[in-house]
């Protein structure tokens, strides 16, 4: 924030200000103003009729320190908060809302629910939850010890025969193909 006057203003308002002041010069024209601001020509008339109305402060926001328009009521967020700890322990923000709208008539969006979750402890984001390590098994100590078995139907002469699928033997310890053999289904 920056003070301009007796105004203080931020660097979003300060750069509208001297756009406004140029095309008030007559050294930009509106659509020029308009696309310098990435806002529409009716916008700039706003701010050019606000700029003279009310000088720079009509130019800073009207809505700073107040709250959204579209936040919660209080009351409606902690009976929420109640039912969660008490009823629906455990269950996903998606799920939670579903129930919470079709067992108690309170509507929430997923989005709202899943942050108030996260603020009070009762969901971890995927981001934040510990990914679980698993031990690689080890590889077999010598060849033909353990021979694993895969196979890939598709259609491999491509329509020249029938489709089948081909079997691959892989040697574990040395990951070598022991055998390939081509068989009309992958089975026993």
């Amino acid at each position: 924030m920056k003070a301009y006057g007796q105004v203080l203003m931020s660097e979003k308002a300060l750069s509208r200000l001297q756009v406004i002041e140029k095309l008030l010069a007559k050294r930009l024209n509106q659509k020029q103003a308009a696309n310098l601001l990435g806002i529409g020509t009716r916008q700039i008339r706003r701010l050019v009729f606000d700029y003279k109305s009310l000088g720079p402060a009509g130019l800073a926001s009207n809505h700073h320190g107040k709250p959204s328009n579209n936040q919660s009521c209080p009351m409606k967020l902690s009976k929420i908060l109640t039912l969660l700890k008490s009823d629906y322990v455990g269950f996903a923000p998606t799920f939670a809302a579903e129930k919470l709208e079709e067992n108690h008539q309170l509507i929430i969006s997923k989005e709202t629910l899943r942050q108030l979750m996260i603020k009070h402890g009762l969901w971890t984001p995927r981001q934040r939850r510990q990914v679980k390590q698993h031990q690689l098994r080890a590889r077999r100590s010598c060849f033909g010890e353990l021979v694993q078995i895969d196979g890939s139907p598709h259609d491999w002469f491509e329509g020249r025969a029938d489709a089948c699928c081909l079997l691959v033997f892989i040697d574990d310890a040395t990951s070598r193909i022991v055998e390939m053999l081509f068989v009309p289904t992958e089975s026993t």
